[in-house]
């Protein structure tokens, strides 16, 4: 296999560090010209700088460029190569002026440009994190060489142009904004195009938000109980911090095709516009929602107004947004039960990436270049950060924990900072010696293994193998006797802490309490299969699935055994499509390694819970969901399609994952679904097209999929990872079976057709899920190995094996998959 270079050179952490010491810079002038064409953008970027004198470069990544001047000299385009322009500076003030043309990108990074099918207007947002930026302007490309933007928009006369900074149209489609706060480049935005935006205040703040016009009812609708949980938040972090927040206004801009959840850009946070809600969701789909408006704001001081001065403290910014994210919405909005949804919905990612390969500490984690970076903003950067982070408030208290948030604040406003000044402010704040803490569950990567010896009347504590600190836990204990349920605590601390409850159910750590792997006993596993159906703790149901999927990971316990489990007490509660949550994990991995019939089991289990649910309850939708993914009938899902259940709508997702169930069936042609789409011609609709016609087990349906893949076929970003979606579905193999070497054989070539997140998440998409064998993983483990794969792409691969290496166990400890 030869080599396939990316297009582009990552930052290494040595260059910036190089950079930093010769330059500060002094600001931006961005003149950007999104009238002229569809395809590309005019881009003039102003750059004033003070140097030391010597040799640096710019990171630029245009598709042309016009000239190039440095204190007044020209400077040869081709001089450019990887996105890198070499400069000679001088000693004291500098001007960079590039003149360039920039590509509008539908990856969603950079400037991406998407078309409404449902009305045909484009629109325009900006995404400028890791290397992203240097494709919408020319700059220095680091989170630590900060400094304030102008910006200058031409755009069509009809479309509205927000940026980081307050603006105002002087004349038709001429756009003028003031100077914003000192930013990192990667903070940098602007959304354009015929926005609708409501408009509010709170607080001396003026608040906006802001979607496409198709989709503006479903903003309205919504809009008082947004912009009441942003009014809540402001007021909740003013009270912790003491701070106000720094950068004036806040908008929020619901963008389409967005590949993270949001991007927090002072003054003008983007949010990905699927969650302005076309059809009806669950509540756990809104407490993501109010989770993610949260998390945004508490990034307006952590991350935004001190900024990590490398991307090895990225903690700093999403281990605290995630936490407070969810502590605030969960303490002031109407979602008091955010941490058990957030346990569902949070706590196997992080656990699961902190057994993983790439497992790698909260803190310092390594990060050799902004590529290596990006792969870290994982679920051990959120999830395990947050949980640390929320044992350390318990262990400290409000008062210290927050008095030294503040002094950090306080002593790096708009500046940048590392873990040990953060460690500095608590230290000065009454915390004392926090050296040890941050060793033990900062500094070290893994879980702990926590089991209950049921015979020895033992907890045993089982370190991971990179382990160099001790570390103790302390959490609560929910045992069933003859009584009902109780709540103990226990703490563990060294390998082995006596412990004998008088219990036949035993469920360790079901609130959260601490960072560890904890799995049943097998007579718990046996006592749940009766018990659970009549649990009314949320956070003991949480816990329980928690324990369980921690344990299935580790082939500790069957499918049989989890299926009848479900089929006891289907987890509805927890019963979103995200890949996740509970349902997801258990139809996707659990199905395919279960006995025969376990799929009809779930199927009346769920038509069960959707006949006893009260009509028009969330319960009843999610039941319903839960049916429909199971079913294999044709004449149920006709029938579902025609007249759905009472209390339940005909709505576009309803009607989409029935067209997608009888798609991966080959019960439905893709002359139907194209119909189904040109009745309705949504964004959404138009994700799902590709995601059921991909499903179809048809040799010309996998042609098209995989001319996605390998960027033959260029479809945007949503839809790439729809199709992989689509692709390797249950009951498919022998069609599928080709592919399988084709996939190893084609990965590293992506690398040349798109980048950062998107290449990353295609790799996991296409990765061929079914083909669950020893003769994968080899063909896996030769690629993992090959000197010539792109180090992204290795990192994501060597994850994906573990998985099939886990499935593996699994077949091998219970016995071979079924027809399920």
């Amino acid at each position: 296999m030869s080599a396939v270079q990316s297009p582009f050179q990552s930052l290494l952490r040595t260059e910036a560090e190089a950079r930093r010491a010769l330059l500060d810079v002094r600001s931006y002038d961005v003149r950007l010209d999104l009238a002229t064409s569809e395809e590309t953008f005019g881009s003039v970027t102003t750059i004033r700088f003070t140097s030391r004198g010597g040799e640096t470069f710019v990171d630029l990544k245009p598709v042309a460029i016009s000239s190039i001047t440095l204190n007044g000299r020209s400077i040869s385009p081709d001089a450019l190569g990887r996105g890198r322009l070499p400069l000679t500076t001088e000693a004291g003030e500098n001007e960079l002026v590039v003149h360039a043309t920039m590509r509008f990108r539908n990856d969603g990074e950079g400037l991406h440009r998407s078309v409404d099918p449902a009305d045909g207007n484009h629109y325009v947002y900006g995404m400028s994190f890791m290397d992203a930026a240097p494709s919408v302007f020319a700059c220095f490309d680091q989170p630590d060489l900060k400094a304030p933007y102008t910006f200058h928009v031409t755009a069509p006369a009809d479309w509205i142009v927000i940026g980081n900074a307050p603006g105002r149209q002087v004349e038709p489609g001429v756009w003028e904004f003031e100077e914003s706060q000192p930013l990192s480049t990667y903070f940098v935005t602007l959304v354009a195009g015929p926005y609708h935006v409501i408009h509010d205040e709170h607080d001396g703040i003026p608040l906006s938000l802001s979607t496409r016009a198709s989709i503006a009812d479903a903003l309205e609708r919504d809009a008082e109980e947004i912009l009441t949980i942003t009014k809540q938040s402001f007021d909740e972090f003013h009270r912790l911090f003491g701070i106000r927040h720094p950068f004036g206004k806040y908008h929020q801009a619901f963008v389409p095709e967005f590949n993270a959840g949001a991007m927090e850009n002072p003054g003008c946070v983007t949010i990905r516009d699927p969650l302005l809600f076309t059809s009806r969701v669950t509540r756990g789909v809104r407490i993501q929602r109010a989770t993610t408006i949260v998390h945004e704001m508490a990034h307006q001081w952590f991350g935004n107004l001190v900024t990590p001065l490398w991307w090895d403290d990225l903690w700093l910014n999403e281990s605290f947004a995630e936490y407070l994210g969810i502590r605030v919405t969960a303490d002031v909005t109407e979602y008091a039960d955010t941490w058990t949804d957030m346990s569902y919905g949070r706590r196997q990612w992080g656990l699961v990436a902190d057994q993983a390969p790439s497992s790698h500490p909260v803190a310092g984690n390594g990060a050799v270049d902004a590529l290596a970076a990006l792969q870290d903003f994982d679920g051990i950067s959120y999830a395990k950060g947050s949980a640390i982070l929320k044992q350390l408030n318990v262990l400290l208290g409000d008062e210290v924990f927050f008095a030294g948030v503040i002094d950090h604040f306080d002593s790096h406003r708009f500046g940048n900072a590392t873990m040990h000044d953060l460690l500095g402010s608590w230290e000065r704040a009454g915390a004392g010696d926090l050296g040890d803490y941050a060793a033990a569950w900062l500094r070290t990567k893994g879980p702990d293994q926590i089991v209950w010896d049921r015979d020895a009347g033992v907890i045993r504590k089982i370190p991971p193998a990179a382990a160099s600190a001790e570390r103790s836990h302390t959490f609560r204990v929910a045992v069933h006797d003859a009584v009902g349920w109780r709540t103990e605590s226990v703490t563990v601390a060294g390998t082995e802490t006596p412990y004998r409850p008088d219990g036949d159910a035993v469920v360790l750590d079901p609130y959260d309490d601490t960072w560890a792997r904890l799995m049943p006993d097998p007579r718990t596993v046996e006592a749940l299969k009766t018990l659970l159906l009549d649990v009314t703790d949320a956070g003991v149901r949480a816990g329980v699935w928690n324990n369980v999927r921690s344990a299935f990971h580790n082939a500790a316990i069957s499918p049989a055994d989890v299926v009848d489990i479900a089929v006891a007490s289907l987890p509805v509660e927890d019963a979103e499509d995200h890949r996740r949550r509970t349902r997801a994990w258990l139809f996707r991995d659990v199905l395919p390694l279960a006995p025969q019939g376990s799929r009809e089991r779930l199927h009346a289990a769920a038509v069960a819970k959707l006949e006893a649910a009260e009509t028009g309850s969330e319960l009843q939708l999610a039941a319903f969901r839960a049916a429909v993914s199971t079913a294999s009938s044709a004449e149920v899902l006709r029938g579902w399609l025609a007249e759905t259940p009472e209390g339940i709508a005909l709505d576009v997702a309803v009607c989409w994952q029935i067209l997608v169930q009888l798609a991966d069936l080959g019960l439905a042609s893709f002359q139907e679904l194209q119909a189904a789409y040109d009745a309705a011609p949504t964004a959404e609709a138009k994700v799902q097209l590709t995601r059921a016609r991909c499903g179809l087990p048809t040799v010309a349906a996998k042609a098209y999929a995989w001319s996605i893949f390998t960027g033959e076929v260029d479809v945007p970003n949503y839809e790439v990872l729809a199709a992989g979606a689509g692709f390797w579905r249950p009951g498919q193999e022998s069609l599928t079976a080709e592919y399988v070497g084709r996939y190893f054989a084609d990965l590293p070539g992506t690398v040349a057709v798109r980048s950062g997140q998107l290449l990353a998440d295609a790799a996991q998409m296409y990765f061929p899920s079914t083909a669950v064998s020893q003769e994968t993983l080899d063909r896996a483990q030769t690629l993992i190995d090959s000197p010539e794969l792109d180090v992204f792409l290795r990192r994501r691969l060597a994850d994906l094996a573990d998985g099939l290496r886990r499935q593996l166990a699994v077949k091998q400890t219970y016995g071979g998959p079924s027809a399920a």
